[in-house]
């Protein structure tokens, strides 16, 4: 290994890597934005024969009903939804979601939710609870370092590093030089 030519390759890297460390937050070119968001609001409502899911996107509820002992969809009921005193029928949708369109986007708080569902024979009362609040902390994700941030320092870490390296096998040199001459 030829010390010197390899002393050079390490300060080199280390001089092209320092620049990228040393830019600060406000000259760098963004960082990917983080995937944040908040979850729909959603209920629950489950019984020995159903399970019954309700997923809120603004005034529409898509609903999802399984059997209860299987985990199978039930592509041919029928289902009465009564939210907050408010009695609507939910409308088949593809093969296995049901939806109710609401005349207007439910306030926040928690809204009692009671489903009567019939499905040939059977036939069921499911009561679940359908909470609606803001996100207190919507923006959770972007208050977490960018991986961009860590490289950085790496990087800042390998080019100090190399530099010490370098400067010790100079110096360590430069010693045996001296040493062997006055021998």
């Amino acid at each position: 290994m030829n010390l010197p030519r390899t002393s050079a390759a390490l300060l080199v890297a280390a001089i092209l890597l320092a620049p990228a460390t040393w830019a600060s937050e406000g000259h760098d070119h963004g960082e990917a934005p983080a995937a944040v968001g908040q979850a729909l609001p959603r209920f629950t409502a489950e019984s020995e024969l159903f399970e019954l899911v309700g997923v809120l996107s603004g005034k529409q509820i898509t609903l999802y009903l399984d059997r209860f002992g299987d985990n199978s969809p039930v592509r041919d009921a029928q289902i009465e939804l009564e939210i907050g005193g408010a009695k609507f029928k939910a409308e088949k949708q593809g093969d296995d979601e049901y939806e109710v369109v609401l005349p207007e986007a439910p306030k926040e708080g928690v809204l009692p939710v009671t489903a009567t569902v019939t499905d040939g024979n059977d036939s069921d009362l499911l009561v679940g609870e359908l909470d609606i609040h803001e996100a207190a902390h919507s923006d959770e994700g972007a208050q977490a370092f960018p991986w961009t941030r860590y490289a950085r320092w790496g990087a800042a870490g390998i080019a100090v590093l190399a530099v010490l390296i370098w400067g010790g096998r100079r110096l360590v040199g430069a010693r045996s030089v001296r040493a062997g001459g006055a021998a």
